[in-house]
């Protein structure tokens, strides 16, 4: 799950990471969300947002990971579209960059869906002491000719808890589209 971005964490920088995402809603910098099987409660990844000064200017950054059991079935796309629906709401910066290695083709073609704008390739360096060669894409989030990042429906509720209706593990792609909701990292 971590190939693409240093390998795996220590059980320590786990919990230094988590804390970390905790503290984002309260620091008004971001936001973390867990995505969770809405029959089950089970965890099925996470997305979030936060504040990066990058060339020159104050952006969002989003990041996305789903367990790999869960993988292929487009949960990372729909929790991210909602995650930017969330950003977009906030009006707080105008661009929203993701930064996937040029070698994690999945989260490439999420970008592209979303409707990001390729801006190029850059040395990223994540985590601390490891360099990845990453595409720069931008999404900008006061485009009003975006595209719906949901079906009709779908809702999300403003709070500590996120939630948008539907179940994640459908047998049918269709069904997909309201999979998942988000759940606010504090609660787990």
């Amino acid at each position: 799950m971590m190939e693409h971005l240093g390998g795996p964490e220590s059980p320590e920088k786990l919990v230094e990471r988590q804390a970390r995402f905790e503290r984002l809603a309260d620091s008004g910098t971001g936001r973390m969300f867990k995505i969770v099987d809405r029959a089950t409660g089970e965890a099925l990844g996470s997305v979030g947002y936060w504040d990066k000064a990058w060339r020159g200017e104050e952006v969002y950054e989003i990041g996305w990971f789903v367990l790999p059991a869960f993988q292929g079935r487009g949960i990372a796309g729909m929790g991210t579209s909602r995650a930017i629906d969330m950003a977009r709401s906030e009006g707080k910066h105008r661009f929203l960059h993701a930064f996937p290695s040029v070698e994690n083709a999945p989260s490439n073609a999420i970008c592209r869906k979303l409707g990001f704008t390729l801006l190029g390739e850059t040395e990223f360096e994540y985590p601390p002491g490891h360099f990845m060669h990453c595409n720069d894409w931008r999404l900008d989030l006061l485009q009003t000719d975006a595209r719906p990042s949901r079906e009709p429906g779908a809702r999300l509720r403003p709070a500590r808890r996120v939630v948008a209706r539907g179940c994640a593990r459908p047998r049918h792609r269709s069904r997909l589209r309201a999979a998942a909701r988000l759940r606010s990292a504090r609660t787990r």
